[in-house]
């Protein structure tokens, strides 16, 4: 039987692998570009044109297809150097406040960067060489940070639910959790 929690959790599964998916597939020709791009400039004195171009949009979209996966695992740089004096039982607190605190700032960003892309549209922005409407690239920054936005607020809601009782796992706290 189908449950709503394996329903998410599914949900949650395909919706990874398809980010880290398409993000290392996008490496993956980053990479490939700049193997040609190197090769045609050293052997044939004849470089890609735009290759600076295309790496420069491959490499935004390859950071920010990965955002929301690194926020879910909570995988982000972080300095642990109030850990070990923040008293056990109040990890879930920090953990709640840190998150909600990373939540409204990817908010605020995606809706900022969401109206750079309609005025990129709105404008006609394209790239020098190619003529790439960067709108595009731009919408795609603003989604997937509203994306993470809402993982984070999921991460902090988790820690709530935990820190009050009401599921007995998914944080710091929990047995096999970071502590």
């Amino acid at each position: 039987m189908q449950t709503p929690t394996t329903s998410w959790s599914r949900l949650g599964r395909v919706l990874q692998l398809t980010l880290e998916g398409v993000a290392g597939a996008t490496l993956f020709a980053l990479m490939l570009l700049t193997t040609a791009d190197v090769t045609g400039r050293f052997f044939f004195n004849s470089p890609i044109l735009g290759s600076v171009e295309l790496t420069q949009l491959m490499l935004a979209a390859v950071v920010f297809l990965s955002l929301p996966v690194v926020c879910w695992r909570e995988e982000h740089v972080s300095v642990d150097l109030l850990d070990a004096i923040f008293p056990k039982r109040l990890v879930w607190v920090r953990q709640l406040l840190v998150n909600l605190i990373v939540t409204a700032a990817l908010w605020v960003m995606a809706g900022r960067v969401w109206g750079l892309g309609v005025r990129a549209f709105e404008w006609g922005d394209v790239t020098e060489f190619l003529r790439i409407p960067v709108g595009y690239l731009i919408y795609l920054i603003a989604v997937m940070l509203g994306l993470s936005a809402l993982l984070t607020l999921g991460r902090a809601l988790g820690y709530l639910l935990e820190g009050v009782g009401m599921v007995k796992r998914g944080g710091p706290l929990s047995p096999g959790g970071e502590a």
